[in-house]
């Protein structure tokens, strides 16, 4: 699969169809899909016909969109008017959304063909891909382990070539975390930087749409085309800099990398330290400074973001109740209907986080849970503030290991939940974060996380792409 640069370059010059560029994707998920698992649907007869109306315009001298051609997945909560859009989930196995979310209109007006939607945790709770109500995804790089999750299904698309490109959203690492376990780029842009419009919510002051990317210049161009102000979103930013996806730094002469010591700790796989180490080593030889430095607070990161992110999205599904989306159920009474529909429709790891937001925002235990983590949120932004007056750039490895066997953690959420350990931070302060491969363990990808200040996006992609050019870029 050529990358989505090269495609969009080689349609608009003439020396591939965008056609050729949809029947090479389709090609690829037909052989492989089926080992896989990375999408729930294909839209095959839509996205070849889209393709031929774009090489129509082609051929009348039309002006050439920036995505022209260009193959691209979505993940399956991110809506397209007339598609399902089910979050994996069954209570919403028959939903066909009635708009286009944000990022998907503006996708369709730069030319780009929706290939199809991707599997994923149901509503985005999980870590693996294995609480989805339809399907398991397997890691293309050994189909016995997991892609990681939320997003898996897109990560894993990308991954094994199906798709240059692919949407995922990203509320605790669910784009950097399975990036880092398929060995692709993933990015979490500065929270508002993308729209959530017509995006189905986990949690509202945590979720960003992001992007990834057989490599950095890829996962930039799709964030260029989405990024920007929407009115529909008043959590969206005006941005006075957008994404230069032509990005290539020979260098990092002069750029300061922070190592925190808080996410080196006692424990860690020495294999992926060595990995890390390594790419910090790669980092010194393009000149960039690296400084040790300490974020205290990240330890409480992970206990916060669990008090935070059950208490709105056990907020956000009170509106799956059988009544205004998805399933009805049929009952003689409303509570009856309230309990067949939610209790047939969601699965385990759905209820689970609503009885524990439920808990915490109850009466008497608001102020002690809810409204301490809040404080302890803004605590970690500040510590942040002040680590980016010191230095550019913060590194820490993206996952504290490499893709395990599906089913190891499935029974175990609080080992399942460690996975976002170095994640969830990044969210908790709105910031820019990417994940980009840097070697192996056992034949697994090992995934670098680079992070940056609020609206440092293009100095994060920068370094990625420098660090990418150094360290060469993971091929299956």
């Amino acid at each position: 699969m050529k990358s989505a640069l090269e495609i969009r370059d080689a349609v608009r010059d003439g020396k591939m169809t965008a056609l050729q560029a949809v029947e090479e994707s389709l090609a690829v998920i037909k052989e492989n899909d089926h080992k896989i698992g990375a999408f729930l649907e294909v839209f095959e007869t839509e996205a070849r016909e889209r393709a031929k109306q774009i090489d129509e315009d082609i051929k009348k001298k039309k002006d050439v969109p920036r995505l022209a051609g260009v193959p691209i997945a979505i993940k399956d909560n991110i809506l397209y008017q007339g598609h399902t859009a089910s979050a994996g989930s069954k209570i919403l196995e028959n939903y066909k959304a009635a708009y286009n979310s944000t990022v998907v209109e503006r996708l369709l007006a730069a030319g780009a063909i929706i290939i199809g939607r991707t599997n994923m945790d149901e509503f985005a709770m999980g870590s693996s891909t294995e609480t989805s109500a339809f399907q398991k995804t397997r890691n293309p790089h050994n189909t016995d382990k997991v892609p990681g999750g939320s997003s898996g299904g897109s990560a894993a698309a990308v991954a094994a070539g199906m798709v240059p490109v692919a949407l995922g959203s990203d509320t605790g690492g669910s784009i950097r975390q399975p990036a880092a376990l398929c060995g692709v780029v993933g990015i979490k842009p500065t929270y508002g930087r993308v729209s959530r419009y017509g995006v189905i919510a986990l949690g509202s002051s945590l979720d960003q749409i992001g992007v990834f990317g057989r490599n950095v210049a890829d996962a930039a161009l799709i964030l260029e085309v989405i990024e920007g102000q929407d009115e529909h979103d008043a959590t969206s930013l005006q941005l006075s800099e957008t994404t230069v996806a032509e990005i290539m730094s020979p260098n990092l002469k002069g750029v300061k990398i922070g190592v925190p010591k808080e996410y080196f700790v006692d424990g860690m796989d020495e294999r992926i330290r060595r990995q890390i180490e390594e790419a910090i080593e790669s980092m010194r030889e393009l000149e960039a400074e690296i400084v040790e430095i300490s974020l205290p607070l990240s330890e409480y990161a992970l206990p916060t973001y669990y008090i935070i992110q059950p208490a709105e999205s056990s907020s956000n599904m009170a509106r799956f109740d059988g009544m205004r989306y998805g399933t009805r159920a049929k009952a003689s009474s409303l509570e009856e209907s309230y309990q067949s529909a939610r209790g047939s429709g969601f699965g385990r790891e759905v209820k689970r986080r609503i009885m524990l937001g439920n808990y915490i925002l109850s009466a008497g235990y608001y102020d002690a849970y809810y409204k301490k983590a809040l404080a302890v949120k803004t605590a970690i932004f500040e510590e942040l503030q002040q680590a980016f007056k010191k230095v550019d750039l913060i590194i820490s490895p993206t996952s504290p290991s490499v893709a395990w066997d599906i089913g190891e953690k499935f029974d175990d959420p609080l080992t399942m939940y460690l996975a976002d350990i170095f994640t969830i931070t990044a969210n908790l302060a709105g910031i820019p974060a990417i994940s980009i491969p840097c070697g192996t363990v056992d034949k697994l990808p090992v995934g670098l996380q680079i992070m940056g200040p609020v609206l440092g996006d293009n100095k994060v992609l920068e370094a990625a792409a420098a660090l990418e050019k150094s360290i060469g870029k993971l091929e299956l």
